[in-house]
């Protein structure tokens, strides 16, 4: 019961052969350092097969201008379609892994497999993080932070997606006396 979740598509398998995409929210951060993340995935699905003969895939963080395309990839099956084209997103060369990144993704996180965890419905992939692709149009000059307001992001919750984007403060803010906009 812990959401919102990012609402992701995760590209995988070789831009020079067979791809595919599957919309994930079962994902997120394990370390800093080194850079590390998770997806969990049905075996049972398309993309498990793909990701676990590479060993490799890409987190495509998604907006509200990508949310039906998002919906389609999650509900129907790399088997019978080609997600890419039915879809209408596009993909493109990753810089280090083979997989594709969605074009349209405001961020593309690019992972190498560490290891498979059998836990159940799912087996969580635990991946080293080894490129971040991000547009620049978000990336602010100043503090070269990620703008998520100005992105778009989604997220997921309970079936239902939702948009991103107002900040309501930053990490530490609650302690500034100058800037403390409430008591604690």
């Amino acid at each position: 019961m812990v959401y919102p979740l990012p609402a992701a598509l995760i590209s995988c398998g070789d831009i020079n052969g067979k791809m595919n995409l599957i919309t994930i929210s079962w994902l997120g951060t394990i370390c800093s350092d080194p850079p590390m993340c998770y997806i969990s995935v049905r075996p049972e699905r398309y993309s498990y097969e793909l990701i676990k003969e590479s060993g490799e895939f890409v987190i495509n963080l998604t907006t509200a201008d990508m949310a039906q395309a998002t919906d389609w990839c999650g509900v129907k099956s790399g088997r019978d379609h080609d997600k890419f084209k039915v879809s209408g997103l596009t993909p493109a060369a990753a810089t280090i892994v083979k997989c594709p990144i969605v074009s349209e993704s405001p961020v593309s996180i690019e992972c190498k497999v560490r290891e498979i965890k059998p836990l159940g419905s799912h087996d969580m992939f635990i991946a080293d993080v080894v490129n971040i692709i991000a547009e620049d149009r978000y990336i602010d000059p100043e503090t070269k932070a990620f703008n998520l307001a100005a992105s778009g992001i989604m997220a997921y919750s309970h079936g239902t997606y939702y948009p991103l984007g107002k900040r309501i403060g930053k990490f530490g803010w609650s302690v500034l006396k100058d800037k403390l906009k409430r008591k604690l």
